[in-house]
């Protein structure tokens, strides 16, 4: 199983400090580096934000080994057609690197705040689907693509020049739910992102995509299975008791949030290996402290190397 990061842009994240991470996934080892795409977090105080697509251009140009890409970007933010375009040209840059998430959208606040359409649950993602075929269409299609639907028109629209990677950069759908997510990835996705679940929770959903994929006519192998989980990483007992403030761990661990010292982490990364998670991402919410992290790429990931 292969181990990356994955950073709340919303939480405070600035130049510096998308530089200094960038650098230390890289440096460390770590398979990719990931964010979110949020204007704000769900509730106040509002803290600084770098633009999605401007940190990721930034990124195809800086690094030259991990993967990265948005978990994951909403349709509800820009219109299908920009994504496309703008996903092309940083897959490029990056010379094949992106890995492009696309949601539906979920956040009330920030929609309310910013002026964008959420929509009820059912028509955001009759949105997002009909993005999918924008996004899939403009990206695959060696020629020129039209679609009608109800949120989004095209007439003989192509995107040139051409990819460089064969079909651009994969489509990640991300989410755990059965009755909508799931069919979207077993349809479109090229790698389905499970959130926050333990390695049951992860092992059952895992079956019923591969009995979707079968009804679809896709092979199991054609997408990628992955998870993004909370890490919080301790040095030692002393540590690990400061970061939990108290919290019920057996709570913790059935919402999926991964913690413990290396040897306790290291175990709980195995369960999720076993139940078939082929690369995890692992939510870093302390954007300042790499001590810690190097401290974990030092003692941990050598287990999964």
């Amino acid at each position: 199983m292969e181990l990356a990061l994955m950073i709340e842009g919303q939480n405070g994240l600035t130049w510096p400090r998308w530089q200094r991470l960038a650098k230390a996934a890289e440096d460390l080892g770590f398979a990719g580096l990931y964010r979110s795409d949020h204007f704000t977090n769900g509730s106040p105080p509002d803290l600084d934000s770098l633009e999605l697509w401007a940190s990721l251009t930034w990124l195809a140009g800086s690094t030259r080994r991990i993967e990265f890409g948005p978990l994951v970007t909403p349709v509800s933010f820009r219109h299908p057609v920009h994504t496309a375009r703008i996903a092309r040209d940083v897959d490029d840059l990056s010379g094949g690197r992106l890995r492009l998430g696309v949601g539906a959208g979920w956040q009330e606040r920030e929609h309310a705040l910013f002026g964008f359409d959420l929509l009820t649950v059912e028509e955001r993602f009759a949105r997002l689907q009909e993005g999918l075929e924008v996004i899939t269409g403009l990206l695959r299609s060696e020629g020129p693509f039209s679609f009608q639907g109800r949120y989004y028109r095209l007439d003989g629209a192509q995107l040139l020049p051409r990819p460089s990677r064969p079909g651009g950069p994969p489509i990640v759908i991300g989410g755990s739910g059965r009755r909508l997510t799931l069919p979207l990835a077993a349809r479109y996705a090229d790698e389905w992102n499970a959130v926050l679940i333990p390695p049951d929770r992860f092992r059952e959903l895992n079956a019923h995509l591969d009995e979707l994929l079968a009804r679809e006519g896709r092979r199991p192998a054609a997408v990628r299975r992955t998870l993004m989980n909370n890490l919080t990483y301790a040095r030692d007992d002393a540590e690990l008791r400061r970061l939990l403030k108290g919290r019920d761990l057996e709570r913790l661990w059935q919402r999926g949030v991964i913690f413990g010292t290396p040897n306790q982490v290291a175990d709980r990364l195995a369960e999720y290996a076993e139940a078939g998670v082929q690369r995890i991402m692992l939510q870093w919410l302390e954007l300042d402290d790499l001590d810690r992290l190097e401290d974990f790429a030092r003692r941990v990931m050598p287990e999964f190397a």
